[in-house]
């Protein structure tokens, strides 16, 4: 779908707390409704208590639409930008009556996901939706720009990354470096219906290419957070460095998220902390590199992206597989997430 009319980028994220006072509502916004343990929230609330209640992703989505302003500048594209969050302020809802006031008609939305699944694309166009009948009429118009897993520019920018803590690794043993991508973990049953694990492992397979097909590499997951009894995607990637460990042909890992555009909670408590502690004790060397945040090649991607549909230009992809769709299926990512029963 190309069109000359949008008059604005919208810019959609998760969210997260920006101090103390905001960690539980922040978690009940992310998980009400949710089938999950009160008990795994407070666990969780104790990890962003730990870093003083404050999670990096606001601060890098201010960075990030610093930098997107920055590049429509150069590149003469005369859109503003706007950000909107599903679970923290600014509230995607907000921020769509902000954009109503100022007159936007039809925005192009970024999502900062590069993977098909319900929670990070179909949830937030249910949000979008949700917001569009919130404010009535009026409310602008939203289409969103195509998954980036296999955009040659993100993996550009991810080569990058995963290159420079590989170097960090003493050349004499760079040849069994062990490398693992992280993604979050989502249930078997939103997998499913969707491409999740498949893109995921196309950004892998691509991103090694260029680092060299000889090395060893996995897809692990991260971050689960539902039921004991609902199986979700595996492994996990503190059990496969403890099997690794076990199997006795590990010293170096390379660990890069591949499924995050930013380095935030999850990847600095998940990774930083919980997996490099678990290395530390077992001995292993790990060299975690940084997601693509403001990566210049990224930033270039999500240009290159809206120019697609505001100008027409090629629809760029590599690999295997072919350039995602524009406008998703009426029937993409279906999932019925498991509900907690209502109170009597």
């Amino acid at each position: 779908m190309n069109d000359q009319n949008y008059d604005a980028l919208f810019l959609v994220s998760f969210g997260g707390p920006e101090g103390p006072d905001d960690v539980m509502p922040y978690l009940e916004n992310v998980l009400r409704g949710k089938n999950v343990p009160r008990e795994r929230m407070l666990e969780v609330g104790e990890h962003y208590n730990s870093f003083g209640g404050v999670s990096p992703i606001n601060q890098q989505n201010r960075d990030l639409l610093e930098a997107i302003r920055a590049e429509f500048k150069q590149h003469n594209i005369d859109l503003p930008v706007y950000w909107g969050n599903r679970n923290w302020h600014p509230m995607i809802v907000d921020t769509m009556r902000q954009m109503k006031d100022d007159g936007i008609q039809k925005a192009l939305a970024f999502f900062t996901n590069g993977y098909s699944c319900y929670s990070g694309c179909r949830q937030y166009r249910e949000n979008i939706a949700d917001a569009q009948a919130s404010i009535g009429e009026g409310a602008p118009e939203v289409h969103k720009t195509r998954m980036f897993f296999n955009h040659p520019s993100y993996i550009e920018a991810s080569v990058d990354r995963v290159r420079t803590a590989f170097d960090k690794i003493p050349q004499e043993r760079r040849a069994e470096t062990k490398f693992l991508f992280t993604a979050h973990s989502i249930p078997n049953s939103m997998a499913d219906f969707c491409k999740y694990s498949t893109q995921l492992t196309e950004s892998c397979r691509l991103i090694m290419e260029s680092i060299g097909n000889e090395y060893d590499w996995e897809l692990v997951y991260q971050s689960r957070s539902g039921p004991p009894q609902q199986p979700w995607l595996e492994p996990d990637v503190c059990d496969r460095i403890t099997e690794l460990k076990k199997e006795g042909n590990v010293n170096d890992i390379v660990m890069h998220p591949v499924g995050f555009v930013s380095d935030h909670m999850e990847v600095l408590y998940d990774l930083d902390t919980e997996a490099k502690d678990l290395c530390d004790e077992l001995g292993i060397n790990m060299e975690r590199s940084l997601s693509v945040g403001v990566h210049p090649k990224f930033v270039t991607m999500i240009r290159e992206l809206v120019q697609e549909r505001i100008a027409g230009t090629e629809r760029l992809a590599i690999g295997e597989m072919p350039a995602n769709w524009d406008v998703c299926p009426q029937d993409c990512c279906l999932y019925k997430p498991q509900r907690r029963p209502a109170k009597a």
